[in-house]
């Protein structure tokens, strides 16, 4: 059994709150690793925190302008020799599916670095990134190495909610951002891939703190359960607005765009039933994509709901943002969503998906000024790159 296997098997055999211990002790024994540190990306994706049994006891590093930040960014190994000439440190990118989850950084003797090693500790990383994700189901170690700071009480129920904040495929690549990331209120975003098609909902559910959160919670497990039932995208919006509409009588609503996409044509499916906007860059041109409002979900519980189409093609970039994107004034009183917007998503356009909502929301930051933010604001990414 070569080496790469027996660290595979190992890390499959561990306990759930053991993998870190396992990973570096094989690191240790097959490749002369000195020292092993794995740090996860923040919820706000400013921070990289150390995964430790008493969390907070290793200052954090941030992902801008550190050297661990340049493989999270970068998402390739980044070498880096030690001053004195006796010993490598590389820090290698976690990811699973194109969700960026932290930076494994393996130190080691110079004597022992070699540049044909890389491929392989990386595929060692792949394989701790796909168990972290499976161990999550019965530990909470390595999610509250993921805070900076508390959560609030409907920040942790959105973000136990969502799937992902990025998912990569041949056909497509996306990435999602919420702000304020540990107290974010109604906003969310949710997305499910078949061998055929990609489902993807924005949402906003109105009001704050826990009403918002327990509201769109229940309006996207009512979308997944008719989604799961088989039921199109149509009906999907019928289903969720007769469930918040039992549950709320018509004294709550919930704000969501529906989008189904072709894996093999680009043909898209589109249900417009509140807030989120779409834009889309293509060719260097920026267009806000306008669809027939109909009405959110949950005022009437008998609302019908009817499906538009459009085609994206190969090289589009689309984007959407909630109404606390496009709806935040400058110090001027004009809104983002006027043209700042635009700018941003063109600027922006060499990053890769599941940066740029970050970038966005930072730019809207710097735009907004000293202007407290009142409001969620929710940025989703997607490039479309066609069946090959």
């Amino acid at each position: 059994m070569d080496r790469l296997t027996a660290v595979e098997r190992a890390l499959r055999a561990a306990t759930p709150n053991a993998l870190l211990d396992i990973v570096t002790a094989a690191l240790m024994e097959q490749y002369g690793a000195a020292r092993v540190e794995l740090r996860l990306a923040d919820y706000g994706m400013r921070s990289l925190q150390a995964v430790e049994t008493v969390p907070f006891s290793t200052e954090p590093v941030m992902i801008h302008d550190s050297p661990q930040g340049r493989a999270f960014g970068s998402q390739e190994p980044y070498v880096l020799p030690d001053p004195d000439g006796h010993a490598v440190t590389v820090h290698f990118p976690v990811t699973i599916r194109g969700d960026r989850m932290g930076v494994l950084s393996v130190t080691m003797p110079e004597d022992r670095y070699a540049q044909a090693l890389i491929p392989e500790m990386q595929h060692i990383c792949d394989v701790l990134g796909h168990e972290i994700l499976v161990a999550e189901r019965d530990t909470d170690l390595y999610v509250l190495a993921r805070r900076a700071a508390r959560l609030t009480l409907a920040a942790e129920m959105q973000w136990q909610l969502l799937p992902g904040r990025a998912c990569s495929r041949p056909e497509f690549s996306l990435g999602g951002h919420l702000e304020p990331a540990y107290s974010i209120l109604g906003d969310n975003f949710d997305w499910s891939a078949s061998a055929e098609h990609l489902t993807l909902t924005v949402t906003n559910g109105m009001g704050e703190g826990i009403e918002a959160a327990l509201l769109t919670n229940l309006a996207v497990n009512a979308m997944r359960n008719a989604r799961r039932a088989g039921l199109g995208l149509a009906d999907q919006a019928c289903l969720a607005d007769q469930a918040v509409y039992a549950q709320y009588r018509g004294a709550a609503h919930v704000s969501v765009l529906l989008l189904r996409f072709d894996l093999a044509t680009g043909e898209v499916r589109a249900v417009d039933a509140g807030s989120p906007r779409l834009w889309r860059l293509r060719d260097k041109q920026v267009t806000s994509m306008p669809f027939d409002a109909q009405l959110p979900l949950g005022m009437f519980g008998d609302t019908p709901y009817t499906c538009e189409e459009f085609r994206v093609r190969p090289g589009d970039r689309l984007l959407i943002g909630s109404d606390g994107v496009y709806d935040t004034a400058s110090a001027a009183g004009e809104m983002y969503g006027e043209r700042a917007l635009a700018r941003s998503l063109a600027s922006t356009r060499l990053l890769p998906p599941p940066q740029v909502p970050g970038a966005v929301l930072r730019e809207l930051a710097t735009y907004r000024g000293q202007a407290p933010l009142d409001d969620d604001a929710l940025v989703v990414c997607l490039d479309w790159n066609g069946r090959r």
